[in-house]
């Protein structure tokens, strides 16, 4: 009788230790799950709305009437308010510094050994070339919205009749293009994120 009741109690402790190593296991694998690639769309957008800082090597296509100019930055964000923007091609205005800090604006030439401070400039904070921008002009754009595209986000806001479009790589939660068009559709801004190493709240 003395020994039914050992063996029974082994039976109960041998059970209770399988259930808290196969909850051990699987909260371990939802937790790495979560961290990996099943991270929900929902929050890589939040984690790119909560961007701290970031620092990219971009390439720029801008779309005139008549013309179609090409561009490599170097870029460089720190929240909350600074920028710097380096131009890297083409060679003929290569090495050029754009540097916003708050509402002042310096602009940069190592080669020329020049620099230029614009205090209190009124489009400061107009640049579209800028991932903050975006940033907050989605926050700020109630009808802005993000759908899934197979691999990929799409986060989309309007502002001033300009439709801004982010697409974000799911895999790795980092921009690789940001698309800005006119009132007619037209593609006036199209910036491919070549490099891009991104600090985020989130």
């Amino acid at each position: 009788m003395k020994r039914k009741k050992i063996l029974i109690l082994l039976g109960i402790l041998l059970l209770i230790g399988v259930f808290l190593f196969f909850l051990f296991f699987h909260t371990k694998t939802a937790k790495n799950l979560k961290i990996g690639n099943n991270t929900s769309s929902q929050e890589i957008v939040n984690y790119i709305l909560n961007i701290s800082s970031y620092e990219a090597k971009i390439e720029v296509e801008v779309n005139s009437n008549k013309n179609k100019n090409r561009y490599i930055l170097k870029q460089r964000y720190q929240k909350p308010d600074l920028l710097e923007q380096e131009i890297l091609e083409p060679s003929n205005i290569s090495g050029i510094k754009m540097i916003k800090n708050k509402d002042q604006l310096k602009l940069e030439n190592s080669d020329l050994n020049l620099t230029t401070i614009f205090e209190n400039y009124e489009y400061v904070s107009d640049n579209h070339l800028d991932l903050s921008s975006f940033i907050k002009d989605y926050k700020e754009d109630e009808k802005a919205n993000w759908e899934e595209e197979n691999d990929k986000i799409k986060m989309s806001t309007t502002k001033n009749q300009e439709e801004k479009n982010l697409i974000i790589e799911r895999a790795t939660k980092k921009p690789i293009k940001l698309e800005i068009k006119g009132k007619n559709q037209n593609t006036k801004i199209y910036i491919l994120y070549n490099e891009i190493n991104i600090n985020s709240l989130k």
